[in-house]
């Protein structure tokens, strides 16, 4: 509750119990008067004040226990008891922006946060459109190609809250930072992932590689709603047409600020949308929905970036990031030594450090990670 909001109930409690003393005063003088005043004769007044004198009494007294003892208890209670069935059957979106104006005060920019917290558009009531994974793992494996670049493999694992009414997985690659960390908010399309190539002259081989590369696990519901599952499947995901980019990410359609309506053209070099059709390893079956999720992609980098990361794509529990750097080192090349560098809510990362590349182990987060959140792996030339 906010200060104003706090001021104005003291005063409205203040005013209240004002009101039951007055009440009880009135009610007090009243039976005085009755009792001091014995008319001689019959008096019309003195039987309106014997009558009347417990109705004040009464009324003061019940608004000032209800002051004293029961208002809070009972708002608590009701609250205790109708809120959760109330907020259950709200819209999520418009509860977290109505909260998120209370406490940040209004404006767009609350947007951002309530489709990261969210993983959605949050337009149903129990949250049926959110992507939410409630266990995930992820595993970093860098493999030199020559003494300049290297192959950074990315696999994660999510088994999500609720199954997820879709059959495509939609990869978004891209070499420009502004829109790296605007696809997250833009991407409409409920399983996604995100690669970003620091190096703009590697993007369209690095592309070619994920293309490639790219392995899909799922457990999913079919056409009957049974569970199944389907192996590893390298289906090379579809290039989504420049044309077609606008169905993908609201930016192309209209403004999201703080960025104007883009153009897809002037993004022809440096974004790449990929699609992959579910239901294409799904063993004849349609798939309706997806319960579980494994995508292992492989992108090309240049050695010299110093760094590999990972970002959650939507809100996922993390158990624990592992990191295989043993083969980053080629022929001729130096030796390298490696931090990891978590930016999340919390993690079990022990005192920074720099080490060999036998020494990293897995980092044991056990935190939720909304997108923004992510670790990074930075590496530099070994110190004598």
């Amino acid at each position: 509750m906010r200060g104003g909001d706090q001021v104005v109930m003291a005063r409205r409690h203040k005013q209240a119990l004002a009101v039951a003393i007055l009440l009880l005063v009135v009610a007090a003088a009243d039976l005085t008067a009755v009792l001091l005043w014995q008319p001689t004769s019959r008096s019309v007044l003195h039987d309106v004040l014997v009558v009347l004198w417990p109705l004040p009494a009464l009324a003061g007294f019940l608004l000032g226990s209800y002051e004293l003892f029961l208002h809070q208890r009972l708002v608590n209670e009701i609250g205790r008891i109708s809120g959760p069935g109330i907020v259950e059957h709200l819209l999520p979106s418009e509860v977290l922006r109505t909260f998120l104006s209370r406490i940040y005060g209004t404006g767009q920019q609350n947007d951002d946060v309530v489709s990261g917290v969210l993983g959605g558009s949050g337009m149903r009531p129990k949250g049926d459109d959110l992507t939410i994974s409630t266990r995930t793992t992820v595993r970093l494996a860098l493999q030199g190609v020559d003494t300049k670049t290297y192959h950074l493999t990315t696999t994660q694992t999510h088994h999500f809250r609720h199954s997820v009414p879709v059959d495509r997985f939609v990869i978004f690659a891209t070499s420009n930072a502004t829109l790296r960390d605007t696809i997250s908010a833009a991407c409409r399309y409920p399983l996604f992932e995100l690669y970003f190539m620091p190096d703009a002259s590697l993007f369209l081989d690095s592309v070619d590689d994920i293309r490639d590369s790219t392995k899909i696990t799922i457990d999913y519901l079919d056409h009957d709603g049974r569970n199944r599952s389907a192996e590893p499947s390298q289906i090379p995901p579809v290039e989504v047409r420049f044309d077609q980019w606008s169905n993908y990410l609201t930016f192309f359609r209209e403004a999201m600020a703080p960025l104007p309506k883009l153009s897809p053209v002037d993004h022809m070099s440096d974004l790449r949308i990929l699609e992959c059709d579910l239901s294409g390893i799904a063993d004849d079956h349609v798939v309706r929905a997806i319960l579980g999720l494994t995508v292992s992609s492989r992108s090309l980098q240049r050695t010299n970036d110093g760094f590999a990361y990972w970002q959650s794509p939507y809100p996922s529990y993390v158990d624990t990031i592992s990191f295989d750097a043993t083969e980053l080192a080629v022929d001729h090349s130096p030796g390298h030594e490696f931090r990891i560098m978590p930016f999340t809510f919390r993690s079990g990362t022990e005192a920074a450090q720099w080490l060999q590349a036998e020494q990293l182990g897995d980092l044991d987060v056990r935190s939720w990670m909304l997108p923004g959140h992510g670790v990074a792996l930075l590496w530099r030339e070994q110190r004598r």
